[in-house]
């Protein structure tokens, strides 16, 4: 009887996923299910399928971004961020126009043809000093994407970055509920505003990427079922999703950090239902375990980000604790990367790596 059980579950797993993998859609009760998850045998077969689907749209290839995190200045003041603006004790840093053209001259010698800015929302780099930045990059590396991850601007600013050269940007929507979303933020920040950039972003011509934490405090499946169903209005060329990890100087130091297993079940649910995107195995699934990122690979995603940054700030870019920033996630250490990613069945490639739409 109990063997019966099994299989019916088993099997009815295995229907939800085959419909997500013929492109079809599931209902809200068969996406909670997926992501509650029955037992490590539908995970293997969710993590089995979402490979199958990645391979189909893009083969082995991973591609790898240049991630130089040029701020830890944050104007805003999120619950669960280490770099938030109450964190009295962050030793504060900036990179200048020159810092970073030195950081994209490393890479671009390492084969990267992709260099992400990331940074607080910190409004020392005004629009004239990003343009500034942006487009000195393009004018040196005219073959390389551009991509942005400064939060959320007015569409002016967005639409300067643009014409300055940027291709890409990055917008976390974090939680797409709204009553989760002010409980993990400051009553100053409105969620439809965010959301209001994606849509912005997109209409302007940018490859635009989201995304949300996952195991965040307070977060239930209702809540990761409202992400999936906001990510189909927005259809995001990138969807990056991590681990949520605790940091000791933010109002939820006491929460427990997100799970792996949940993460790497979002990530093979997301490849299901969006083959094209480009998903990240992101340096947050490194820090909760030593394969965090191979095994991300196996799930689905097809990006990694290793630090261009200067070695100095790197560990100062602190979003959560213990963030890797040494060894292997140096971009210095590629060839230690392209063996990771090797031991898990895939390669690494240097090509810009645009999203491969089906429509």
């Amino acid at each position: 009887m109990a063997h019966s059980l099994v299989s019916d579950v088993t099997k009815s797993v295995e229907n939800i996923i085959l419909s997500l993998a013929e492109n079809k859609d599931a209902s809200d009760s068969e996406l909670i299910y997926l992501i509650e998850g029955s037992d490590g045998t539908s995970d293997a077969l969710l993590f089995s399928h979402a490979d199958a689907v990645r391979r189909k749209m893009y083969g082995k290839d991973v591609y790898i971004r240049g991630l130089i995190e040029f701020t830890n200045h944050c104007k805003n003041d999120c619950l669960y961020c280490g770099i938030r603006r109450g964190n009295k004790n962050a030793r504060r840093y900036r990179l200048d126009r020159d810092e970073i053209l030195s950081c994209c001259k490393e890479g671009y010698a390492l084969g990267f043809r992709t260099f992400v800015l990331q940074g607080g929302e910190d409004p020392y780099y005004t629009d004239d000093i990003m343009c500034r930045i942006i487009s000195g990059i393009r004018d040196l590396y005219p073959d390389c994407a551009i991509t942005l991850s400064v939060g959320e601007k007015s569409r002016k600013s967005y639409e300067r970055y643009y014409k300055a050269g940027a291709n890409r940007y990055l917008l976390r929507h974090e939680t797409a509920d709204n009553e989760h979303y002010r409980r993990l933020h400051p009553a100053d920040m409105d969620p439809d505003n965010r959301k209001r950039c994606l849509f912005d972003l997109k209409e302007i011509g940018y490859q635009v990427g989201s995304g949300f934490m996952v195991g965040s405090p307070y977060q239930t499946p209702a809540n990761l079922l409202c992400d999936l169903r906001f990510l189909q209005e927005l259809r995001p060329d990138m969807i990056g999703i991590g681990p949520y990890i605790t940091h000791p100087c933010t109002p939820f130091k006491d929460f427990s950090s997100g799970s792996l297993e949940l993460t790497l079940r979002m990530i093979a649910v997301l490849r299901l239902m969006f083959p094209y995107a480009l998903i990240p195995a992101t340096t947050a699934l490194g820090t909760i375990h030593p394969s965090g990122r191979e095994l991300g690979l196996k799930a689905g995603a097809n990006v990694v980000m290793p630090n261009l940054s200067p070695v100095r700030f790197r560990k100062l870019y602190e979003l959560y604790e213990n963030k890797i920033c040494t060894g292997e996630e140096a971009a210095q250490c590629i060839s230690c990367l392209k063996a990771r990613v090797s031991s898990a069945g895939y390669r690494v490639v240097t090509s810009r790596g645009d999203v491969k739409r089906q429509e």
